[in-house]
């Protein structure tokens, strides 16, 4: 990555934009509060905070993972859209990153990163103009996108043309499955597709992939048979259109899937001996492992005890209306509730002890409050933090554009996101 590019981020001077950065440190630059590493305690809330330990643990965690079943990890960018943690995540040995957008593609370049799967069709004539014009400027950029109508390699191909793109845009198949999400339904449609694809001078086949996530909502044994029923089918694919012949003008083929819930049916169906014309390279995106979470991805993940939730959300007591219920002072601004509400933790008392938390519940999300009902012998008092653990990576990272990372008490990052 582009570490001038990176490093200008220290430069960023806190005030008012920034979400629980109290007045105090207006004026600063990142980097300059970075090296006083000032407590947590003197931000405001609500705060939205990274766990520097737990960031470390699970980037070296899915790393191992990977290396021990011989396959390679672009995760997707968009969990954070965190450059810091992009440069974090290929230091660990990802292949790539994944992006979702053109917009998501130009952040990525914008900081340098050079092998990105834009796991999505790319079809407006503007932003493949601008990937012409990448391609050129680039030389070592490898993007590849998906495909998954003779419609869309007709409009890439002619964009591409107009745009005198000075060398092939790499495609990967795009195979869905009913009530999935984008893909051809049928392996006759994706090699329909690959043949269109094959024929594009502006376009060159390397390979296929969807996701699989879409599929199935929990672990239950039939959900699972529905996930590695579409994986096979997957996998059958990429044979097929190799013998074809469809793969000509590439060194490897890339078999592409693997969300942050079922990468394990992934690895056990995808990686390993292939009987192919050439070698086939297995890329995971899963994206939500470098901070897991406390809800949705416990539940689902692979890994288990293997990944830890990294992040938390800090907040007040503001009001205590009735008995068994008080206002915190966050919300849906705040923190995701499109899979599961966040998840109390602990409560810090005014003399600094902190209490691990049990029967309580966030029963709501308000704008900008949290309903926390509690019972037993729970007590809370107006202006005491709380902290709780979120569900759902993805919509978390949005609503906050600078997050501390916090180890031992005292923030030693701070990590800017681009949404």
């Amino acid at each position: 990555m582009d570490a001038a590019a990176l490093g200008a981020l220290a430069a960023e001077r806190i005030d008012w934009r920034f979400k629980g950065f109290p007045a105090r440190f207006d004026g600063l630059t990142v980097g300059e509060l970075i090296a006083a590493e000032p407590p947590v305690a003197e931000f405001g809330t609500p705060l939205l905070t990274l766990d520097g330990p737990a960031l470390t643990h699970n980037l070296a965690s899915m790393a191992r993972y990977c290396a021990a079943h011989g396959v390679d990890l672009a995760p997707h960018g968009k969990t954070t859209m965190a450059p810091q943690l992009f440069a974090r995540q290929l230091d660990a040995g990802a292949w790539g990153i994944t992006a979702a957008t053109i917009a998501h593609v130009r952040a990525y370049r914008a900081f340098g990163v050079e092998t990105i799967v834009l796991a999505n069709q790319l079809i407006d004539a503007d932003a493949l103009g601008w990937v012409a014009g990448e391609l050129r400027r680039a030389p070592r950029l490898r993007l590849l996108c998906f495909a998954d109508s003779l419609a869309g390699v007709a409009l890439m191909q002619a964009a591409l043309s107009a745009a005198e793109a000075p060398r092939p845009l790499e495609v990967v198949i795009d195979l869905g499955a009913p009530g999935g999400r984008t893909g051809c339904r049928t392996a006759d449609e994706a090699e329909a597709v690959a043949r269109a694809v094959h024929a594009a001078d502006r376009l060159r086949l390397v390979g296929a992939g969807g996701f699989e996530g879409a599929l199935a909502p929990d672990r239950e044994p039939r959900s699972i048979e529905r996930i590695r029923e579409y994986l096979r089918s997957l996998r059958e694919l990429v044979i097929r259109i190799d013998d074809a012949g469809l793969f000509d003008e590439t060194d490897e083929i890339i078999a592409t899937a693997g969300g942050s819930a079922y990468f394990d049916d992934v690895v056990e169906i995808l990686a390993g001996a292939w009987e192919a014309s050439r070698p086939v390279r297995t890329v995971l995106r899963s994206g939500a492992y470098i901070t897991h979470d406390d809800g949705h991805y416990r539940r689902l993940t692979p890994m288990g005890d293997g990944l830890r939730a990294a992040l938390s959300i800090r907040s007040r007591v503001v009001s205590a209306p009735e008995p068994g219920l008080v206002l915190l002072d966050f919300g849906k601004r705040d923190a995701p509730m499109d899979l599961g509400l966040p998840e109390p933790h602990s409560v810090q008392r005014a003399d600094g002890s902190v209490e691990v938390l049990a029967h309580c519940t966030v029963s709501a999300l308000a704008d900008q409050h949290a309903f926390l009902r509690y019972g037993g012998d729970t007590v809370f008092r107006i202006g005491e933090i709380v902290s709780c653990g979120i569900s759902h990576p993805c919509t978390a990272f949005d609503k906050w554009q600078l997050i501390p990372v916090v180890e031992d008490g005292h923030v030693v990052d701070v990590v800017r996101t681009f949404f």
